[in-house]
This record gives C-alpha cells, sequence and structure tokens, in this order.
C-alpha cells in the first residue's frame, strides 16, 4: 500500500500546492516548452485545472482552501508530470494558440507555432489587399493555425489536411468547439494528394521538420508527442520538399506559401540557396518561418 502524501494533511490552498508543485518541479528538473516556460506557471495551470478553475482566475482565490479529492487531483497530475514527463497540456487536455482554447491529446502535437505572430498580424504585409476566400492548412494536427486563420478570415473557407486520421478526429473536435462547421472541414491527405484542383490564396505549414540527429537529443516531453508530426528525414527537410515542389500548383496566381522550419532553416537554405525564401522577424520567440509567393514557387519549381 503507497504511503500517504504529507500534502495531503499539512497544506490546504491553492497557493499551498502551487508552491509544492514549483518545488517538485525544480528538483526534477522538467523541461518547460509546451505552453510555458517556468516552474511557476506549470504548477499554476495543473492546480487550477485539479481545482476546475479557468488559467486566469483571479490571483485573490490562490488563497481558497481545496478539498480533498482536489488535493489527490493536483498531486496525481504532479506525479505524472515528475514521474513520465507528460506535458502539461496533455494531462489537462488544452493549449492555448492565438489566445483560443484548443483540446489536445497524444494524437496530436500541442500548438506552439511561432506562425501564431502572423496570424495576429494578418499575415501582413506579405497578403496586401487581396481578398482571402479559401485557404489551406497543411499537416493541420489540433487544427489550430487553420482554426486560427478562419476566425481571423471570417468569410474564407479553410481546409484542415493531415495524414493522420487520429490528429484528424482532435482536429474536428476543435472544428466543433469554435462553431466553424459550416466553412471549416478536416480532410485526410497525404498533403496535397486529395485536394483535386482546389486553388488557395493562403496555404500555411507546420510541417513535421525535426532532423535525426535533433530528435534523438531532444527532452523526454517531446517523446511524448506522434513521432509522425515531428520527424520529416535525416535532415528534417523530407516533407517541406513536397510542399514546395507542389503547392504552386495549389495557389492562386497572387497566393502565399507560408512554411514552418524551425531550426531545419540553415539545411533548406543550404539546400536551395538560388530560392529567394522571405525569412519572417518574430518578435515574439521562435524562428524557421519562411514565407514564397506562389510566382516565386513557380519560377523556381525546377529546384525543387
Amino acid at each position: 500500500m503507497s504511503q500517504r502524501d504529507p500534502a495531503l494533511d499539512q497544506l490546504h490552498s491553492i497557493r499551498d500546492f502551487i508552491r509544492l508543485g514549483v518545488s517538485r518541479f525544480r528538483r526534477a528538473e522538467l523541461y518547460y516548452g509546451h505552453g510555458t516556460d517556468n516552474a511557476w506557471d506549470e504548477a499554476v495551470q495543473l492546480v487550477l485545472h485539479a481545482a476546475g478553475l479557468p488559467w486566469n482566475a483571479d490571483p485573490s482565490l490562490q488563497d481558497a482552501r481545496l478539498l480533498e479529492e482536489e488535493k489527490i487531483a493536483v498531486l496525481e497530475l504532479f506525479r505524472r508530470r515528475v514521474q513520465e514527463r507528460m506535458p502539461a497540456p496533455y494531462l489537462i487536455g488544452e493549449a492555448w494558440f492565438c489566445e483560443l482554447p484548443f483540446f489536445v491529446d497524444t494524437r496530436t502535437l500541442i500548438p506552439r507555432s511561432p506562425i501564431a505572430e502572423l496570424i495576429r498580424q494578418g499575415f501582413e504585409p506579405w497578403l496586401g489587399d487581396q481578398p482571402v476566400t479559401r485557404i489551406l492548412d497543411l499537416c493541420t494536427g489540433s487544427g489550430c493555425i487553420g482554426i486560427a486563420c478562419a476566425l481571423l478570415f471570417e468569410e474564407a473557407e479553410v481546409d484542415l489536411v493531415d495524414l493522420s486520421p487520429e490528429a484528424l478526429q482532435v482536429c474536428q473536435r476543435n472544428i466543433e468547439r469554435h462553431q466553424l462547421t459550416g466553412r471549416v472541414r478536416a480532410l485526410c491527405s497525404d498533403l496535397f494528394d486529395a485536394l483535386g484542383d482546389q486553388r488557395y490564396e493562403l496555404i500555411v505549414s507546420n510541417p513535421p521538420y525535426v532532423d535525426a540527429d535533433d530528435y534523438r537529443q531532444m527532452p523526454a516531453e517531446y517523446h511524448h508527442e506522434p513521432l509522425l508530426g515531428l520527424t520529416s528525414g535525416d535532415d528534417g527537410l523530407d516533407i517541406t520538399r513536397r510542399i514546395l515542389r507542389q503547392a504552386g500548383e495549389f495557389l492562386t496566381e497572387d497566393g502565399l506559401l507560408v512554411v514552418e522550419v524551425g531550426n531545419s532553416e540553415v539545411a533548406l537554405q543550404a539546400a536551395y540557396p538560388d530560392v529567394p525564401f522571405m525569412w519572417v522577424e518574430l518578435s515574439r520567440g521562435g524562428n524557421g518561418v519562411f514565407v514564397l509567393s506562389a510566382r516565386e514557387l513557380n519560377e523556381y519549381r525546377d529546384r525543387f
């Protein structure tokens, strides 16, 4: 029979358990990269979830006392976070992207793409004043990028594409959560294969791009995420190459391609030194997001 955790009897308030979480997380030397970057925010997220409170609950509630069952729930979340190295969004079933909540579980990556910054600024200055009526989100996972785009461009129809039927189940749940079933659809497709002759003003993608060496060195937290959503060949660019070869056929004449390749940016530039990738300067952190126009994709098609 397992020993009763002393915290159940000695600690009482939300604040007490947040402090406990910080202490245990620091001792365990956890890695933070799935929505928080420190032990305090991680502990707050888990304790408030167990207490049935929103992430932005009034700080004065931290002095409220927890019920026994809530304490037990908090300690179990702490145990899994420390012993299993399970990312907090998987433990609570929710992540935030572009200030929007999304359901997540281990069938999809946890939303964290720096493409959020481009969505917030309406993809300007690259889109200019052209109307956006159709958007494609390739390798959509949870659907967070495409759904955020749909809420930005309120008249646009949006296709969310992924190869994984399991990921698309999560995606469909998020479409329904944000009440977008009328103009957003989830499609199972190997990139463009099932799209026929569709054309889009905007194609956005956060494809798998982790190279083999980087994957082996990633913290344990990342190994809870689906391998299909992370890795893409030895140099991380297998999927990106296919996108570059095909995207021009599915963009309108003035269309725009936006792709995140993260740390594989260096490898991509080395592979295609003549291609005029526009690398976005990201003020909120992150790297490796490029923009190419339909004209540029078609002009340099033979390079890909």
